[in-house]
């Protein structure tokens, strides 16, 4: 049996990252709300409120959760663009998924993923090679760079749509 957590296999980083990787992560990001718009579009309000695997956060915890953790990301790309090996911080993705934003609407946070991927993708496609490279420091991870944090971020991208189009797939929505 299939893993529901890990519909696309865990994240295992590339070495090395090829300029082909980059843009390919680039793209699965640049992708995303549209991929995500179309992953929830015609779905009711108990399906939304269904987890994706047992135990799991509800499809629409998943779309809330994605803009807080690509916020974060985000965040620490342009910490790393400005500062020298910043530390960056951790949060509880747990613990935010249940705030009550998360039961906001979805349009809330796919409107957000339009404008932060927007903004996210032009500084994504201006970086040169040796920007890629920049580090940051990650308390629970360790030293880290932006590519790291490209690639983390397109698998993410990625992942977190297979979620619900999995879920979508097992329950014939």
């Amino acid at each position: 049996m299939t893993d529901l957590r890990f519909p696309i296999g865990e994240f295992v980083m590339p070495t090395p990252v090829t300029p082909k990787l980059r843009a390919d992560a680039i793209a699965a990001i640049a992708e995303l709300p549209v991929k995500m718009r179309d992953a929830v579009r015609g779905l009711s309000e108990a399906q939304l409120d269904t987890p994706y695997r047992p135990g799991g956060w509800t499809v629409r915890q998943v779309v809330h959760h994605v803009p807080d953790s690509h916020l974060n990301a985000y965040v620490r790309v342009k910490l790393a663009l400005t500062e020298n090996n910043p530390t960056i911080k951790p949060y509880d993705q747990d613990a935010f998924a249940g705030l009550p934003d998360q039961k906001l609407p979805i349009d809330v946070s796919l409107s957000l993923l339009d404008s932060l991927h927007a903004r996210w993708v032009v500084v994504l496609k201006a970086l040169t090679p040796q920007q890629f490279a920049r580090p940051l420091y990650h308390p629970e991870i360790g030293a880290i760079t932006i590519d790291y944090q490209v690639q983390t971020y397109g698998w993410h991208s990625r992942h977190h749509v297979a979620h619900i189009t999995r879920l979508r797939e097992r329950e014939g929505w």
